[in-house]
């Protein structure tokens, strides 16, 4: 893992004085000190720097998986959270004490595309007052010019209203 010269442990002078004692100095002996002995440490040196590597590739699986497990676990807290909102609606002081409960939105990317829905969990259900506030862009206004294409007097603000109270999105047909 660490024999190239950029990953290597072991910097460019040292790595430079090791070939010197592997080659031009290869038969100098001083005490303590000689090429084999700087090459044994350099050996530990590269073991422990791999050591080193495995232990961070570890540590970032288990983050990654302690991250995981959070967001499961927050999930299914929206998701609890939500049902415990609507069981408590006949009972003012479980709902007083749910509502003391903000839960942050999941992190999770893609949630809604794999079939696991994040419930609202700020807002009071059913109240149109307390609604998180839509998102995107406003639709546009187009100014009437002449015919119109819709004939049977809805307007797209009535369709969208129509769908938004259906709660599905899907647009109702004439």
């Amino acid at each position: 893992m660490f024999d190239s010269n950029e990953n290597d442990p072991i910097s460019p002078a040292l790595r430079a004085l090791l070939e010197l004692f592997a080659t031009d100095l290869a038969e100098v002996r001083f005490p303590d000190v000689d090429g084999e002995v700087l090459g044994d440490a350099a050996a530990v040196v590269r073991e422990k720097a791999e050591a080193v590597a495995r232990a961070q590739a570890a540590l970032e699986a288990a983050r990654q998986a302690l991250h995981e497990s959070q967001d499961a676990l927050l999930q299914k807290g929206q998701r609890a959270l939500a049902y415990a909102r609507v069981f408590s609606e006949d009972n003012a002081e479980l709902s007083a004490k749910l509502e003391g409960i903000s839960l942050p939105r999941s992190s999770r990317k893609g949630a809604r595309a794999e079939g696991a829905v994040a419930e609202p969990v700020t807002a009071a259900s059913g109240s149109e007052e307390n609604a998180p506030k839509r998102r995107g862009r406003p639709p546009k206004v187009r100014p009437a010019t002449g015919g119109s294409l819709f004939s049977d007097g809805a307007t797209p603000e009535a369709l969208a209203a129509a769908a938004h109270e259906s709660g599905n999105g899907v647009l109702p047909t004439a």
